[in-house]
Formats: structure tokens, C-alpha cells, sequence
């Protein structure tokens, strides 16, 4: 059996692996900017084309104003030739390096969007998501949070630095022309491009943390809504779900004028800034000018750069106010990747998916919090090469827990599971998943056909096949009677088709993965009497030339099974044949239909 790991594994094991604790403590703008780390030398220069754009913006004004001063003095046509070339290179200049820094950066930070995404998708595949976060939540979190590094890397990152190196530029070439308008010039800079952002950080720093929780309350209630609309309008309860709706977009809406307000506050402030930093430089350009000390062209270049200097700091408040928001959202996004794993890395791959069928489980013990108790309490479990094995028990026994085991949804705590002699812990779960295959107690249609929903579990099944697992699951009948047969669309949720006809598409898609074990955990849970009994005879009959686990707490059928472990509290209590347990004192016996 081979131990290599392929480059996808790793890959896989280094998204799902522990995060360290310090690294969880880290600020999250901080952690954040590291997931661009890969890609620092793009955006290096993205930064640097900025700086050439914006630095041209100032440039082309500086030069215009030398142009026109010294055209009021009607020179040679010839002196003005090379600030006329200088002014053209410089206004194609800046569109170019503008469009330069925008594909550049855009590129980069897109790349880093889509390797987060793919970070999150993976995580949320080893975490069990569902039963850890709501489902609109993490709908907000998949799509709001994690864009959320875009906006950082595109609108928070970039900008400072451009201003950091083009106002530097500025601060030095005014200093040059006139070092009283230089030191003028850097101190409204620092006002505008450090103590703006920074009042505008500090008055949308709470906002902006609750403005990422409202999204995800709004698209929370939204989506509990829509799923459960039915039962809403059926128990006269919809009037009061829509209130929450509406009293969840109002406090957004709250949020967002706030927001908007403190944007406004900023530009507000840099206007400010910027005029009286202007006439300043006018009011200390004329005095030198009658002083002696400085020329009229150099008063006209003075105060225009100063005028255009301020272009370089004009988008950093903005930036800093949503900078609140965006710590929470990459808050919320982290608290998606720092979710433990369920199911540790794999150490090995290469499972025969044609070997042998067996299973095998040994002192097994689950549970779901360290001091919680346990679901399974020392199992042992044999499911021999093409028997059917049924686990029976109250609710709460750990039936379900040992169908996510076996399926590698999560590890155990403590013992083995063995398939064909291999420990299924050490390898993939999508290996594992080829060999065990299972139908879920509320198996999942997709709003689709049935041929679709059918290829999720093998896409290059042909017409054949799809139609022999049809057959197999007795479903082939009721397709075939269908107008549009294997194109027929099965609606939302599957809503097309009765209880029954969707757990049989579910064995349908399982039997078509082609696995060696298969899992059939509670599959008639909400089905009427007829159907379940109807479905149990079908699985069971489809499920012959499996090794099968039956997990169930419905007693109907049970006499076609080869074995029914009886589990209570986690632990196995009785063992037997169908025969054997009704003959024999304790819960199988006590709760059977037939001794009723």
C-alpha cells in the first residue's frame, strides 16, 4: 500500500491543519494581509505603479502651472516646447500607470480571493459547518466576510502605501522650491493623510464591527424565512418572521448612514485641510515673493502642487473607516478557518477501492466536547464481506454518530475502524468515501432533473447506468412513467417527489458510486407506515450485494437482516439474530412491534 502523498493532499492537509494559538491571537487585518504573502512581489509593484500615477497627477499640475506662469511672459516658443512634451508623456503617463496598477493589484488580490475560498471550502469539509454555524450565517461568511480581503488588500492596503511614497516624493520637490511651503505642505499631509483616517478609523471602529454581525443576522433571518416559509404561513407565524426580516435590514440601514457619515465627516475634514494648507502656501509664496526670495513661475508651482498633493491622501479616510468592519469580517472569516478539523490529515493514500468489503470496529469512542459524555462508549462491530448488519436503539444511542464515522465526517476519540484490515482514519476521506457510501437520514435533491442529481455520484455514468441503479433501487418504474423521464426536474428540496421516491433516488446515487460498504442510516425516519415498509423491502433488497449497515431505530423488516447489534448509551447491549433477540430478555424484545 503505498504512503506517498500527492501535492493535493498536502495541500489539503495544510488547509484543514490545527492553527496555532498565537497565530489565532494575531489582530485580524494582520492575518489577513499575510494571506497575500505569496503574492507580495505583484503587489510590490502594483504599488509602485500607483505611486506613478498618482505621482504623474501631481507632476502634470506642477508642470502646467511652470507652463502658464512662464507663458505670461511671452518667452520664445521654443522655452515652453519640453513642458508641453513633459505635460503630454505625463497625462498618458498616468492612464497607464493607473491601468497598469489596477490589472496588477486586481489580479493579485482576485488570486488571493480565490486560494481563500478554496481555503474556507475545505475547512468547512473537515468541520462539519452545519452544526456549528446557521445556515445563513455562514452564507454571509462564504461570501461577505471573505470578500472582505479584497477590499483590504485592493482598497486598504494598497492606498496608504502609494501615499506613503508619492507624498514623501511631493514633500521633498516642494521642499526644494521653497522649504517653508515643504514643511507647510508635510504638516497637512500628516493631518490629512494620518489624523483624518485615523478620527475616521476610531468613529467606525464599533459601526463598522457590528455592521459585519447585522449582514449576517439580516442574511440569517432571510434564508430561515425562505426554508421555512411553509410552516410560517401554516402556523400564522409568517407576520412575525417578516418583522424580524425588516427590524434586521433596519439596523443595517442604521449602520450603513452611520457609516455613511463618518465618510462624509472624513472628506469633510481632508477639505478642509486641503484649502487652508493652500492658501497658506499663497499667504507664505507672497511674502517671499516680496521678499525677494522666490520667483512669481515658482509662487504659481507652489501652490498648484500643494493644491494636487492632497489627491494623494484623499482616499485614506475612507479607507480607514471601513477598516472596522473589515477587522470584524476577517474576525468572522478566521473564526471559519480556525474551526478544528473533524477528521485529522490523512497519512497515507492508495485504498484498494476492489479489496476487500469487511468492516471491522474496536473500542470505539466519540464524543463532542472534551468533558461532554460519550456518544460511543467502547463499540465493537463486525460487518462481515456481504452480510447486512442492523444497529437498532432509542434516540440519542450514538447511531448516527457511527454512520459519521464510518463515513470519515468525523474521527474517533479513541479505537479503530478497520476496512479490509486497513485503518480508514489513515487515509482521505474521498478515498474512503469511494469505498463507503451511505444514504442520510435527510438525503439532500438538488433543485435539478433527476439525471443530474443521479450524476453527482459518478458524472461519466452513461444512460445504462443511470437506469440500472434506477432499477436496482426500484425507482426505474416511476421514472420511466414520467413525461420527461430522466429530464424531469425534481423542484427545490426535492418537493417533485414523495418521501419515498427521494430516499430511493438517494440509494440510487449511492449504488451508482459503485462502493463496496454501504450506510443506510435511518432512511424511512419520515416516512408513513407503508412507504417505510416499502422502502425498507427496497434497500434491503438493492443492498444484497453489499456488506450493509442498516442504522435505524425502526424495528420494521429486521428479520431479512444477518445480524442487529442493539445499541444503548453508547455502548453495545445485545447482539443477535432476529430470532435470537425476540427469544431473549431486554430492549429489542421489550419494544418490538410484533410483541406488542
Amino acid at each position: 500500500m503505498s504512503t506517498t502523498e500527492t501535492p493535493r493532499t498536502e495541500a489539503c492537509a495544510a488547509d484543514t491543519a490545527p492553527v496555532p494559538e498565537a497565530e489565532r491571537r494575531r489582530d485580524p487585518l494582520r492575518r489577513m494581509t499575510a494571506l497575500a504573502r505569496p503574492r507580495a512581489g505583484r503587489f510590490a509593484l502594483g504599488v509602485l505603479l500607483g505611486a506613478a500615477a498618482t505621482g504623474a497627477g501631481v507632476a502634470l499640475l506642477g508642470v502646467a502651472a511652470w507652463m502658464l506662469a512662464t507663458a505670461a511672459s511671452h518667452p520664445a516658443i521654443t522655452a515652453l516646447g519640453i513642458s508641453v512634451v513633459a505635460t503630454r508623456a505625463l497625462g498618458v503617463g498616468r492612464g497607464v500607470a493607473r491601468y497598469l496598477e489596477r490589472l496588477v493589484t486586481h489580479d493579485a488580490a482576485f488570486r488571493t480571493l480565490a486560494e481563500v475560498r478554496v481555503r474556507v471550502y475545505r475547512r468547512l469539509a473537515a468541520t462539519e459547518p452545519f452544526g456549528r454555524f446557521r445556515s445563513g450565517d455562514l452564507v454571509s461568511r462564504l461570501v461577505n466576510d471573505t470578500e472582505a480581503t479584497l477590499d483590504l488588500l485592493v482598497r486598504g492596503l494598497t492606498p496608504p502605501l502609494v501615499s506613503l511614497v508619492t507624498g514623501g516624493a511631493t514633500v521633498l520637490v516642494v521642499t526644494a522650491v521653497y522649504a517653508p511651503g515643504g514643511a507647510l505642505l508635510a504638516g497637512g499631509l500628516l493631518l490629512a493623510g494620518l489624523a483624518v483616517p485615523w478620527a475616521a478609523a476610531a468613529l467606525g471602529r464599533a459601526p463598522g464591527r457590528r455592521q459585519a454581525v447585522a449582514r449576517g443576522r439580516l442574511s440569517t433571518a432571510l434564508v430561515d424565512t425562505l426554508h421555512g416559509a411553509p410552516d410560517l404561513i401554516a402556523y400564522g407565524a409568517m407576520d412575525r418572521q417578516a418583522a424580524r426580516v425588516y427590524e434586521a435590514d433596519e439596523e443595517l440601514t442604521r449602520m450603513a448612514r452611520r457609516d455613511a457619515a463618518v465618510l462624509g465627516l472624513g472628506a469633510g475634514a481632508t477639505a478642509l485641510i486641503t484649502g487652508l494648507s493652500v492658501w497658506g502656501a499663497l499667504f507664505l509664496g507672497v511674502l517671499a515673493v516680496e521678499g525677494g526670495s522666490l520667483d512669481a513661475v515658482s509662487l504659481a508651482v507652489l501652490v498648484l502642487v500643494t493644491l494636487a498633493a492632497f489627491e494623494i491622501v484623499a482616499p485614506l479616510p475612507a479607507v480607514a473607516a471601513k477598516l472596522g468592519a473589515i477587522r470584524e469580517s476577517g474576525a468572522r472569516l478566521f473564526g471559519v478557518l480556525d474551526t478544528p478539523a473533524a477528521t485529522a490529515p490523512a497519512g497515507r493514500t492508495g485504498l484498494d477501492p476492489h479489496g476487500d468489503p469487511s468492516l471491522r470496529v474496536r473500542g470505539l469512542r466519540v464524543r463532542y466536547a472534551e468533558d461532554g459524555p460519550w456518544a460511543l462508549d467502547g463499540v465493537d462491530l463486525d460487518v462481515p464481506a456481504g452480510e447486512t448488519v442492523a444497529v437498532v436503539g432509542p434516540s440519542g444511542a450514538g447511531k448516527s454518530t457511527l454512520a459519521s464515522v464510518l463515513l470519515r465526517f468525523r474521527d474517533p476519540d479513541a479505537g479503530r475502524v478497520e476496512l479490509g484490515g486497513a485503518d480508514i482514519t489513515a487515509h482521505p476521506a474521498d478515498e474512503v468515501r469511494a469505498v463507503v457510501s451511505g444514504v442520510p437520514q435527510d438525503p439532500h435533491v438538488f433543485a435539478s432533473s433527476l439525471r443530474e442529481n443521479l450524476r453527482l455520484a459518478r458524472p461519466e455514468a452513461d444512460e445504462d447506468d443511470l437506469w440500472e441503479a434506477l432499477r436496482r433501487a426500484r425507482l426505474a418504474d416511476e421514472v420511466e412513467a414520467m413525461p420527461e423521464g430522466l429530464d424531469t426536474r425534481v423542484g427545490t428540496h426535492g418537493l417533485g417527489l414523495s418521501g419515498g421516491m427521494v430516499q430511493r433516488l438517494a440509494l440510487a446515487r449511492a449504488l451508482l458510486a459503485a462502493p463496496r460498504v454501504l450506510v443506510l442510516d435511518e432512511p424511512t425516519a419520515h416516512l408513513d407506515p407503508d412507504t417505510r415498509d416499502a422502502v425498507v423491502a427496497d434497500l434491503l433488497a438493492a443492498a444484497e450485494d453489499y456488506s450493509t449497515l442498516l442504522i435505524t431505530h425502526d424495528l420494521t423488516g429486521l428479520d431479512r437482516v444477518d445480524r442487529i447489534v442493539v445499541v444503548r448509551d453508547g455502548r453495545v447491549v445485545q447482539t443477535g439474530t432476529h430470532a435470537e433477540l425476540l427469544a431473549a430478555e431486554g430492549w429489542y424484545r421489550d419494544v418490538h412491534p410484533d410483541l406488542a
